[in-house]
C-alpha cells in the first residue's frame, strides 16, 4: 500500500471520526469544512493506505461483566527470534488477552488481560499462560480503578 501523508484536512477527519465513527460524511464534511465528496475520497484513501484501520463500538467493560483488568509481566527463559515469534503467535488466541505489547527492560511482554473476577483470572493463568513453552515467569497486577482510558489518538 502506498503512504499517505497526512495534511491539516485529514487530521480534521481523523479527529472527527475519532470523536464518533457513526457521523455521516455529511457532518465530518461540515466539521472539517470540506464538502462530502472530497471528505468521503479522503477518508477511502486514508482506509485503502492503512492509516484507518476499521471501525469498533467502544463497549464499557463493566456493562458487559468483564469488570477486572489485569496487567500480566511476562519474562521468557530466552529472547531469540523464534521464541518471542512463538509467544506471539500463542497469545493472539485468546480473547482475553485485549493488548500485548513487546517492551524493553526486565520484562519481555506486557498483557492486559480482561476478566470477569478472580478466579477467572486464576483458571486463565492455569490453563494457557503457566502452560505455555519459554515462559520464565509472570508477574500480575490488579487494577483498582481506571483514571483514564483514551481509544483518539492526539493527532491534531
Amino acid at each position: 500500500m502506498a503512504e499517505h501523508t497526512l495534511d491539516a484536512i485529514d487530521r480534521r477527519i481523523l479527529a472527527a471520526l475519532q470523536e464518533n465513527a457513526h457521523a455521516t460524511m455529511e457532518e465530518i464534511s461540515t466539521r472539517v469544512g470540506l464538502s462530502p465528496s472530497p471528505c468521503a475520497r479522503r477518508v477511502r484513501q486514508m482506509e485503502a493506505s492503512g492509516v484507518i484501520k476499521g471501525y469498533v463500538a467502544v463497549v464499557d467493560q463493566q456493562k458487559v461483566g468483564l469488570p477486572i483488568s489485569v496487567f500480566a509481566s511476562i519474562r521468557l527463559e530466552r529472547q531469540r527470534e523464534d521464541e518471542l515469534d512463538r509467544f506471539s503467535r500463542a497469545i493472539l488466541r485468546w480473547p482475553e488477552i485485549v493488548e500485548c505489547y513487546l517492551m524493553t527492560g526486565q520484562r519481555d511482554y506486557l498483557l492486559r488481560i480482561v476478566v470477569k473476577d478472580l478466579p477467572a483470572y486464576e483458571a486463565f493463568l492455569k490453563r494457557t499462560l503457566t502452560r505455555l513453552e519459554g515462559v520464565a515467569s509472570i508477574e500480575s497486577s490488579f487494577a483498582l480503578s481506571q483514571v483514564k482510558h483514551a481509544q483518539a489518538l492526539p493527532i491534531e
